[in-house]
């Protein structure tokens, strides 16, 4: 058993460990008492956790079946009620849902063929060849299950094109800006944060 503030959580081994990018969305998440709220990609659980403590309620995804049995000890070692799991890749398991906040801590990690390991560990890293193909599959979406004013909080980083994620969501008529940073060996890691505009 881990703990992360007053968070206590098992991991397994197929399954995302929390680290600095976890960290950093946990400390940036900006949620209240009315917000419906998704993350896509739970993993241990934690984010969903941590948003469930100040929000409505959460509805975790995570494409990962062995992160959606680990979220589910960790929330019911955590009394977490108000959280909703669902497996399916990205979107699939929400369709038709609208949300106030969507977290998304993706795989942003540039990888080609020979790095890739062929098991569910690797949907939390790989992000093909430039880092950005969840990241674009996610970003063509997600205005579709935002209610209006919504907001979007993703994590990605420096080798995956943070500038590119920012046009993306500002083409799609999102006031976008970077509301965290964090500096780890070769990469920075950053927190964006995305309003619809009305």
């Amino acid at each position: 058993m881990q703990e992360y503030k007053d968070i206590k959580y098992q991991t397994h081994s197929q399954v995302y460990v929390p680290a600095e990018d976890t960290y950093l969305l946990a400390c940036s998440i900006e949620v209240n008492r009315l917000c419906d709220v998704l993350e896509i990609g739970t993993g241990t659980g934690i984010i969903a956790i941590i948003a469930a403590k100040k929000a409505n309620k959460v509805t975790a995804t995570d494409i990962n079946p062995h992160a959606i049995d680990c979220a589910v000890k960790n929330l019911i070692t955590n009394k977490t009620y108000n959280v909703e799991l669902r497996k399916g890749d990205l979107f699939e398991p929400v369709e038709g849902g609208k949300f106030d906040l969507i977290l998304f801590n993706t795989p942003y990690l540039p990888s080609n063929e020979e790095e890739q390991i062929d098991d569910e560990l690797d949907a939390a890293w790989n992000g093909g060849l430039n880092g950005r193909d969840v990241i674009d599959r996610f970003i063509d979406d997600v205005k579709d299950y935002l209610k209006p004013d919504g907001k979007v909080q993703l994590v990605q980083s420096s080798l995956s094109d943070n500038e590119r994620t920012l046009t993306k969501l500002q083409e799609l008529g999102f006031e976008a800006s970077v509301t965290a940073r964090k500096k780890v060996f070769f990469e920075e890691i950053v927190v964006i944060t995305a309003i619809l505009s009305k």
